[in-house]
């Protein structure tokens, strides 16, 4: 098995130091940019498995290059994994990281174990997804086909736009379609990490998955609000 690669954008060059030397003990490749303009340019050198990308950036800010690395031409670096370091007790910094299509969020200060484990939950679902065995490898709702194995989404045959995390959020959903699901239970069925209470991604992340999937966003037919609860997935579609 090969040694999964991470790329931190960090211009804390001690901070990086000392997250690369944890991280590498921890048995990962570890390579370090301390801009976005040479974190971009290091990405497509060495094609990491994960980015961890800090907001605060002397040159460009992280939510540009997260952006900016989205945008990329080359699919598979466009879909590289990305856990945004932001500033603790911001919420809005990690809002619209996750919209931009971050797959998580870690605000500073940070444990280092707490990064790790972050780290391998992502890593975790992008592989379970990539080589999950299952009965029916396409699921087909009307003019939306999820497909498990390529991990694509297309809707009336056009691919639709979702970061790895958004992905197993629609399969965990579609599964259990009919099924009126808390935040927590759609969290632990893509064996996500626990937030706070208040905590509103996984509501950011379903008004993503609608703009890619629904014909109106703002008046879903396929993602269901249930107020006081969480979401359901509808059996019946258009």
């Amino acid at each position: 098995m090969s040694t999964p690669q991470l790329l931190m954008i960090e211009d804390d060059a001690r901070l990086a130091q000392m997250v690369g030397e944890y991280l590498a003990q921890s048995g990962f490749g570890f390579h370090h940019a301390l801009d976005g303009a040479s974190g971009l340019e290091m990405l497509q050198q060495r094609s990491p498995d994960l980015v961890i990308l800090d907001l605060m950036l002397p040159d460009v800010d992280g939510l540009e290059v997260c952006r900016r690395i989205r945008a990329l031409p080359n699919s598979a670096l466009a879909k590289v994994s990305v856990l945004m370091l932001t500033a603790k007790g911001d919420p809005m910094d990690r809002i619209i990281g996750l919209e931009i299509g971050a797959d998580d969020y870690l605000p500073k200060p940070f444990e280092p174990r707490e990064l790790l484990a972050r780290i391998r939950a992502v890593l975790r679902r992008r592989a379970e997804g990539g080589s999950e065995a299952a009965p029916a490898a396409v699921m087909r709702f009307g003019t939306l086909e999820i497909d498990r194995n390529a991990r694509s989404v297309t809707m009336g045959g056009a691919l639709a736009d979702l970061t790895s995390y958004q992905f197993d959020l629609l399969v965990a959903m579609a599964e259990r379609a009919g099924r009126v699901l808390t935040r927590d239970q759609i969290m632990e069925a893509v064996r996500g990490r626990e937030l706070e209470a208040f905590d509103r991604s996984i509501d950011v992340h379903m008004g993503r998955i609608r703009a890619a999937i629904e014909a109106d966003a703002k008046n879903p037919k396929r993602i269901l609000t249930v107020r006081g609860v969480g979401y359901v997935f509808a059996k019946q579609q258009d």
